[in-house]
């Protein structure tokens, strides 16, 4: 079966599931988008792989990553490798010193592991057939990583009465409190003066 690339475009609120988020990935070399629901955790493991944000400790995909390296295995690619009653099943194609191994992984897991490795993910032609839609107007420009912190309320108006020094102060105290979600809307605030 021939694999199709796919690349993550957005992460954003699902729009049936209120708690979860739809991950969507877009074909390389097509219209087709494939969603896929994941929680919140998730989310936010792949919008931080995402942003390049990283903590003082490393969280779970970034000591799955760790792990392998320390064992001189490449995650080669992810396979989203089917769909039953609207679940997502994966796999990791592992590379250890030129054995091929694969292992069964969860979408989400898998997604998170495919933005810390910088590898391609792939589904197969029935998968995009059965649950890839095509959004019309769409551009890559339209595309985008939502910020996950506070289900949307970013309490910015807070920020802005910090300067400069005293955000990346704060972002580096947060940063080193694990509270990922604070530190995008610093982070956010900072961007925001400097392209003002």
């Amino acid at each position: 079966m021939d694999k199709i690339e796919l690349k993550v475009m957005a992460i954003s609120r699902s729009v049936t599931q209120s708690l979860n988020y739809a991950v969507v990935l877009g074909e390389t070399n097509g219209p087709r988008r494939l969603p896929v629901i994941i929680g919140s955790a998730e989310a936010q493991a792949i919008a931080i792989a995402i942003e390049g944000m990283t903590g003082p400790r490393p969280m779970t995909h970034d000591l799955f990553k760790n792990t392998l390296e320390t064992l001189r295995t490449d995650l080669r690619e992810i396979i989203i490798s089917d769909i039953k009653e609207g679940i997502f099943y994966a796999r990791l194609v592992l590379d250890r010193e030129g054995e091929i191994i694969e292992v069964d992984s969860r979408t989400s897991d898998a997604l998170a592991l495919a933005t810390r490795f910088d590898c391609p993910i792939y589904t197969y032609e029935m998968i995009l057939q059965n649950a890839g839609i095509v959004l019309e107007g769409e551009g890559e420009e339209d595309m985008h990583v939502q910020d996950l912190s506070d289900g949307g309320n970013r309490q910015s108006d807070n920020l802005s009465s910090y300067t400069v020094g005293e955000l990346n102060t704060m972002l580096e105290d947060v940063l080193s409190e694990e509270n990922y979600e604070r530190a995008a809307q610093i982070r956010d605030e900072i961007k925001q003066r400097k392209s003002s």
